[in-house]
């Protein structure tokens, strides 16, 4: 079993304003809940105990509301969303795999999936959603699956979006900078070498851009 977890919260959320002009984007109210509790709670309910989420913007007001629920790895200065990764991880044990998920999407299941399909023998497993089942919120075309791989599509031409939860090793960060920088590259690295997998995720995934996709999924979703 994955024991440890990573939220990753730290983000502006630039586009989700007026909503986030005096709270951060994960403490965002869907369906009366906010954004951060539906991972976190999915994450309790399997009795992971190792939590870490990441703060930046308006962090006072996410790290009262996990007071207790969540170790909390602050970035005072931004790490882009790989360096926050690879400082999260220094409260974790890094000889383990560790499950990802973001903290301003709502993600439904999918977590049983990608910890059966996870080996050694993958750096990274990403969870993939298709682009037929993304009924309320905007998608676009990440991914393809070629020969059982996933591939990124630059060009947005790909099937499947990917709904930003995976399983890491932490090895992949061992000759990373320090300071900020960009996830994407680790991705691409582990393709290229063989060692990117994907799962795809068939259930609830509602992708939270603005608010006029809060709007959506308030409307639209009846769980």
């Amino acid at each position: 079993m994955i024991d440890q977890a990573i939220i990753l919260a730290a983000g502006l959320g630039q586009r989700m304003r007026p909503l986030t002009n005096d709270i951060p984007k994960p403490m965002v109210k869907v369906l009366g809940k906010p954004i951060i509790d539906y991972a976190l709670e999915m994450l309790q309910a399997r009795g992971i105990k190792h939590i870490v989420v990441n703060t930046h913007y308006k962090a006072e007001v996410l790290e009262k509301h996990l007071d207790g629920k969540a170790i909390i790895s602050h970035e005072p200065v931004l790490l882009d969303t790989g360096g926050g990764i690879k400082q999260a991880l220094t409260y974790l044990d890094a000889s383990k795999p560790v499950f990802i998920l973001s903290g301003d999407s709502i993600l439904f299941g999918g977590l049983d999936e990608l910890e059966s399909a996870w080996n050694n023998d993958t750096d990274i497993l990403l969870s993939l959603q298709p682009l037929t089942s993304m009924k309320l919120t905007p998608a676009v075309g990440d991914y393809t699956i070629r020969n059982g791989k996933p591939v990124r599509t630059p060009d947005h031409s790909g099937e499947y979006m990917w709904n930003s939860a995976r399983i890491i090793h932490p090895r992949i960060f061992t000759n990373t900078p320090a300071g900020p920088f960009s996830f994407l590259p680790m991705m691409d690295e582990a393709q290229k070498n063989g060692r990117l997998g994907a799962v795809i995720h068939n259930g609830i995934w509602h992708h939270l851009t603005t608010p006029a996709d809060v709007e959506s999924v308030n409307k639209g979703w009846h769980p």
